[in-house]
């Protein structure tokens, strides 16, 4: 009876070891979609967007439009399905002091009209929010409308 604990034992550590052993899945993963191309999306599968409006470092949607459009965060260190560069990912401070994920420097964000895996529904939304392809995507510079000149100097 005693040898019988000790392999039961033994044969749960192996278990263990070896599935913690195991690649975790990624946080952001590259999906594909006809119509659309490749694109970002979380973990699970749901679709990751950037916001026109923002700029690198810096999110824009605030209130009604967060309610819409969530922030995505998984945390400070993100992990990257292996096709992808671990440094195109990062995070900012919101306005509001919450910590939200990045891509080459833009805010991630959800949309709240995509319930299931696949849904693209937010993508080219209003011409401001689109899915990211990680092959093509590069960040915008700094956004300027309107007539105004940026400022030259610190901001």
């Amino acid at each position: 009876m005693k040898k019988m604990g000790l392999v039961i034992a033994a044969v749960v550590m192996m278990l263990f070891f070896w599935k913690s052993g195991m690649a975790a899945e990624p946080d952001v993963r590259v999906m594909q979609k006809a119509g659309v191309g490749s694109y970002l999306a979380d973990a699970e599968g749901m679709t990751l967007y950037w916001y026109k409006n923002d700029s690198k470092g810096r999110s824009t949607c605030t209130g009604a439009c967060l309610d819409m459009w969530p922030a995505f965060y998984t945390g400070a260190v993100l992990s990257a399905a292996p096709s992808m560069k671990q440094d195109d990912f990062g995070t900012i401070r919101r306005p509001e002091g919450k910590m939200q994920n990045t891509f080459r420097g833009m805010p991630l964000y959800y949309y709240s009209m995509d319930r299931k895996v696949g849904d693209t529904m937010g993508h080219k939304m209003n011409n401001l929010w689109f899915v990211i392809d990680p092959l093509k995507f590069v960040a915008p510079e700094k956004q300027f409308y309107g007539k105004s000149k940026p400022s030259v100097g610190k901001e």
